[in-house]
């Protein structure tokens, strides 16, 4: 008997369910670190007459995301003295977290960028570091928040999650480019010091809201690592500290990896890990450099807010949710493959806008298609990783194929802004260079689109 094929309306009202607010929430605590050292860090240090190629290798901070899922075995095991006895496992990580995060940005207001750079820095890296860590225990909690057997509905958190990662980064992007424009107009000096305060509230006030977010009590999780290290344990055939230490590093770390080859085979693995890598480099290379770009070609600070921030998270929330019923309806693949195919295309929009020059509407346009393509390729994106991982080892295992993700968008990113330079400052030939760099994933891709181990295609 065939299965009736649900409607668009009973797609759509999967987002009804308390679990989806929950996840946004989640979303948008990842996302806004990306506001410090993304947006407002690449702007600060152009403001203060630092060059192209200085501010892109700032971003080699963000190469932090691409190794994070080392850590995340210790993050699974180890509980924070007081607060997992009162807010949780994964809680308690987060809002450890966030407290290293408003540190940080409590010392990037007492810093002059020109004088004090590699302490800024440094301090950057850190802010770096803690978001990475948190997004470990965000990303495990999120998928934790939805039964395994539920495929559209973990389409559907795929998509709430980058809802809200994108309101998180969108949103608090329009809170810190606003906020510095306005003390930049009331005279004060160090107004990006001062923004940097405000920013600081945001993020005591995203810490009220985690409490809202459940986490389960009790889980199997420990449970069954447990079983794996008495396992290994038994084929050592002794039990010392150096023995103890072997099966510990085996069982986290080796046990996640181990697991994910045996379930694909050794060739799809190596597929799946080509294409996680290689899919958003072209867009990471023109994030990375876009806002540089919107402010040489003459827009203000107010005018890249209203565009690129405000305009394209209402464009990316829209998109991202019908992104989602995409991917419910026609499979993260296919969903994959329209996206990519449209992220290259609109990518060359920018390239025309840097031949004719200054447009707001052609601008507009640009930023509208580049978040509706961003948006599509991102839940498919988080969708498909989600469905790939072993319940025994979520956050190790989604960290695993998160990072390796990161990894193609933050290590060769850091080059875009030397790519422009090499090319003495041709924005047009730099964004037709990242639609080429789309293609390659897209092969990827074809080739193992058919021999996939997951649960919806």
């Amino acid at each position: 008997m065939l299965e009736k094929k649900q409607s668009w309306t009973d797609s759509l009202l999967i987002y009804k369910d308390i679990r989806m607010l929950r996840i946004l929430l989640l979303g948008a605590i990842s996302g806004f670190p990306w506001v410090l050292i993304a947006s407002s860090l690449s702007l600060w240090l152009k403001e203060e007459g630092l060059s192209r190629s200085t501010i892109g290798w700032a971003g080699l901070i963000f190469g932090v995301y691409a190794f994070n899922y080392l850590w995340a075995p210790i993050i699974d095991r180890i509980q924070i003295p007081f607060l997992t006895k009162k807010l949780g496992h994964r809680r308690g990580w987060i809002v450890l977290m966030q407290i290293v995060i408003l540190l940080s940005l409590l010392v990037w207001s007492f810093i002059n960028p020109t004088q004090n750079l590699a302490l800024l820095i440094t301090v950057g890296l850190i802010i770096a570091i803690a978001s990475a860590t948190q997004d470990i225990t965000v990303d495990a909690l999120r998928i934790e928040q939805i039964n395994e057997n539920e495929g559209k509905a973990m389409a559907a958190g795929a998509a709430m999650a980058v809802v809200g990662w994108w309101t998180g980064y969108k949103l608090g992007g329009v809170v810190a480019l606003f906020t510095a424009e306005y003390f930049q107009n009331m005279g004060i000096a160090d107004y990006w010091q001062a923004t940097f305060l405000v920013l600081g509230v945001v993020i005591i006030l995203m810490n009220i809201g985690l409490m809202f977010v459940h986490e389960p009590i009790e889980t199997d999780r420990q449970a069954k690592q447990r079983e794996t290290d008495k396992i290994i344990e038994k084929k050592l055939g002794s039990s010392n500290i150096i023995t103890n230490f072997i099966v510990y590093i085996t069982g986290t770390i080796g046990g996640p990896i181990i697991s994910f080859f045996k379930k694909n085979g050794f060739n799809i693995a190596i597929g799946i890990l080509g294409f996680v890598f290689l899919f958003k480099i072209g867009e990471a290379f023109l994030g990375r450099m876009s806002i540089v770009f919107y402010k040489e070609i003459g827009f203000s600070k107010g005018q890249i807010a209203i565009y690129s921030k405000g305009l394209g998270w209402i464009t990316t929330v829209a998109f991202t949710l019908l992104g989602g019923i995409m991917a419910m309806r026609a499979g993260t693949i296919k969903t994959m493959f329209f996206a990519g195919g449209l992220m290259a295309l609109t990518n060359l929009l920018f390239a025309i806008l840097a031949w004719t020059g200054k447009s707001e509407l052609l601008f507009a346009i640009a930023v509208i298609a580049d978040d509706i393509t961003a948006a599509f390729a991102t839940v498919a994106f988080v969708a498909f990783i989600s469905l790939l991982v072993d319940r025994t080892y979520t956050a190790t295992q989604y960290a695993l194929l998160a990072s390796i993700g990161t990894a193609g968008r933050t290590t060769l990113a850091s080059s875009s802004g030397a790519l422009v330079d090499w090319l003495n400052g041709d924005w047009g030939t730099f964004f037709v260079l990242t639609t080429i760099m789309v293609i390659p994933s897209l092969i990827c891709l074809w080739f193992i689109k058919n021999k996939i181990k997951i649960s919806a295609k």
